[in-house]
């Protein structure tokens, strides 16, 4: 527990860690095949460890909202709002789209069509794994960079926008 508390956050975090490595220790059905019990136990943590950052890194584009008199918007709804209905959005929808295709731009190919299919195509990670033929972790993975990436280019817009 102490490794792992150690290397996360919370610890409700480590508590979870730990129930995990547990729970795979005991799905496993010959407990004498393992040569270091405590080097595995050190390896399935560190793993879990990692999964956990995985998840957490993986949220969609769409968190960026900002609040506007009727509620939250989301930027995803800014990109297909309506320029005729708020003539004011059309500059902002306008660079952010421009900096949307230069963020993608400077993606790998990889990231980029994962990142594609699943924000604009509204494809889940699931079905882009299976029409790739890739594991979904793979693509669990591109998809976190591409929006770290992204994030991280576009993150002046969106302060910006709650300004």
């Amino acid at each position: 527990m102490r490794f792992i508390r150690g290397k996360v956050p919370s610890i409700e975090d480590a508590e979870d860690v730990m129930q995990d490595v547990w729970m795979q220790l005991s799905r496993i059905a010959n407990i004498s095949e393992i040569e270091s019990l405590s080097g595995w136990l050190y390896y399935v943590a560190k793993n879990k460890i990692a999964d956990l950052y995985r998840k957490r890194q993986t949220e969609n584009i769409e968190n960026f909202s900002y609040e506007n008199e009727d509620g939250a918007l989301q930027i995803k709804e800014i990109l297909l709002i309506d320029e005729i209905e708020f003539p004011e959005m059309k500059d902002f929808k306008d660079l952010f789209w421009k900096e949307l295709m230069t963020a993608l731009a400077e993606l790998p190919a990889n990231q980029k069509d994962v990142f594609i299919l699943n924000e604009i195509d509204d494809k889940t990670l699931q079905e882009i794994a299976n029409d790739k033929n890739e594991n979904i972790k793979t693509i669990i993975s591109r998809k976190g960079y591409a929006v770290k990436h992204i994030r991280k280019k576009l993150q002046y817009l969106y302060d910006e926008l709650n300004s």
